[in-house]
Parts: C-alpha cells; sequence; structure tokens
C-alpha cells in the first residue's frame, strides 16, 4: 500500500482532520495536502509517518485513548 493510500485509510478511521494528522505524523499541517498533489517525502520521513499510523493503530486495538 502506498503512503497515501495509508494516510487516507488512517484519516478515514480516526477522524482526524489532514493538517492535524501532518502536524503530529510529520510536524508540518500541509504534509497530507502535498501528499495529495504528488509530493514524494524522503524515506525516513515515509517511515516516521508510518511508523506514527502503527502506533496509533497499536493504541486502538489496545483501548488507549
Amino acid at each position: 500500500m502506498n503512503l497515501l493510500r495509508k494516510v487516507e485509510h488512517h484519516l478515514r478511521r480516526s477522524a482526524v482532520t489532514p493538517s492535524r494528522f501532518g502536524r503530529d505524523a510529520a510536524g508540518d499541517p500541509r504534509f497530507v495536502f502535498d501528499l495529495r498533489r504528488g509530493r514524494e517525502p524522503r524515506p525516513a520521513t515515509v517511515a516516521r509517518v508510518i511508523a506514527f499510523i502503527n502506533g496509533c493503530e497499536n493504541a486502538d486495538s489496545h483501548g488507549v485513548a
């Protein structure tokens, strides 16, 4: 699954706004909007964002708010 699809899926599941997600996951409130326009982040950024999503999903599955 490519990064944008993974991010979009996470946004739908979590009901988080794109700007909040970008700020929390990448330190950039424009991150999701830029991805949608074709931005290709560096591998380190991709890894950080995926780790953020996985951490959120793990917290949700363990009942952590």
